[in-house]
């Protein structure tokens, strides 16, 4: 099987284009570049050191604390808002967001509720605030 490079590049309006060899750019096909069969994706997901399926045991032992700066996207909030919703100190969030520290085991709890029901929590945190 041979392998093709493909250079792109993401605008700041969001679209993404291919780049050519000569430096000039074009717009990526609407169309997967090559369809592939369910066969020879996992296929290739298994010659991936990188994307191999995890075994029975590794999924057992992971860990499943939701991922902040994931969570904090598709709720489509900045840092200082989500930090500001949801009471969490900025510098913390920056903290969990770059790898420097990770979320206690009451605060892992706490984000796995905004995870699963996000405009709850912001309504009883916008109650507890008016008391």
């Amino acid at each position: 099987m041979s392998k093709t490079v493909t250079i792109a590049k993401m605008h700041a309006d969001g679209t993404v284009v291919e780049v050519l060899d000569n430096g000039s750019e074009r717009p990526f096909p609407a169309t997967p570049m090559r369809p592939m069969t369910e066969a020879e994706i996992e296929a290739a997901a298994k010659a991936d050191p990188d994307a191999r399926p995890l075994s029975e045991d590794e999924w057992r032992t992971a860990r499943r604390v939701p991922r902040v700066k994931t969570m904090r996207r598709a709720l489509g909030l900045t840092q200082e808002e989500f930090s500001a919703r949801y009471h969490v100190p900025l510098a913390m969030l920056r903290d969990w967001e770059q790898g420097r520290k990770e979320p206690d085991q009451p605060t892992r709890a706490y984000l796995t509720v905004i995870a699963h029901d996000p405009e709850g929590v912001r309504r009883a945190l916008q109650q507890s605030d008016q008391m």
